[in-house]
């Protein structure tokens, strides 16, 4: 059975950093895109970054391109979201994906596994 865990968020003031992980199990994701997105009040799920777990290969939304990193560690079976620069509007509730794709996807609907989401709150 898949089963992504996210961790590491929490409040932070504007200006500051924060490091989300999200830890697969379950089978192998070499074949996979795992990717991150986030959900804040009334608003719809959106796309953040994502990462080709075989190569490595990433992508991001524009709103965080130069502000957030995602990488892997293949020997943990974990991925990490490196939020710096955080401003308010990244106030939301961050989940880990995981589609079992041969490349990347920026759909939430393409997604075939989730996390439970970690809160991430930045005062301004």
């Amino acid at each position: 059975q898949v089963q992504l865990v996210e961790s590491g968020g929490g409040l932070v003031q504007a200006g500051g950093s924060l490091r989300l992980s999200c830890a697969a199990s379950g089978r192998t994701f070499s074949s996979h895109a795992i990717g991150w997105f986030r959900q804040a009040p009334g608003k719809e799920r959106e796309f953040v970054a994502a990462v080709r777990w075989g190569d490595g290969i990433t992508y991001y939304a524009d709103s965080v391109k130069g502000r957030f990193t995602i990488s892997r560690d293949n020997a943990k079976n974990t991925v990490y979201l490196q939020m710096n620069s955080l401003k308010a509007d990244d106030t939301a509730v961050y989940y880990c994906a995981a589609a079992n794709k041969g490349f990347i996807v920026a759909v939430a609907t393409l997604y075939d596994y989730w996390g439970q989401g970690t809160q991430v709150t930045v005062s301004s």
